[in-house]
């Protein structure tokens, strides 16, 4: 009988003033990240790779909210955040939890680099 073991990494930063927490985790067969400026998972979108492209190596990216507000910016966001993670760790789909006050590309570069740190990939 095999043990799998589920690897978590959490941390947290103040970035534009605001405190920001990241959590990712690793399944077998998705990603799993929370990053949160209110404490909350907030709206679920998973980011899936699509293997349509002609270039294997640089996928589409398909994100669909699963619960929360479905706005453009939050598919933005999401592909902003994801596409890096699901490309280093094979083109797994990442599942994201989004609860931010600041979405700006500012913050979004912070966030990028927040979630980097975490990697349990």
């Amino acid at each position: 009988m095999s043990t799998t073991m589920i690897k978590t990494r959490q941390t947290e930063k103040e970035i534009n003033g605001v405190r920001t927490q990241v959590i990712c985790t690793e399944f077998s067969n998705y990603i799993f990240i929370v990053l949160t400026q209110y404490g909350k998972i907030g709206t679920l979108v998973s980011v899936t790779p699509e293997s349509k492209s002609s270039d294997v190596s640089m996928p589409m990216f398909t994100t669909k909210v699963l619960m929360g507000k479905d706005e453009p910016l939050t598919h933005v966001c999401a592909k902003n955040l994801a596409t890096c993670v699901s490309q280093e760790a094979g083109n797994r789909p990442v599942l994201l939890g989004l609860a931010l006050k600041d979405s700006s590309i500012e913050a979004v570069k912070l966030l990028r680099d927040l979630i980097k740190s975490c990697q349990v990939w």
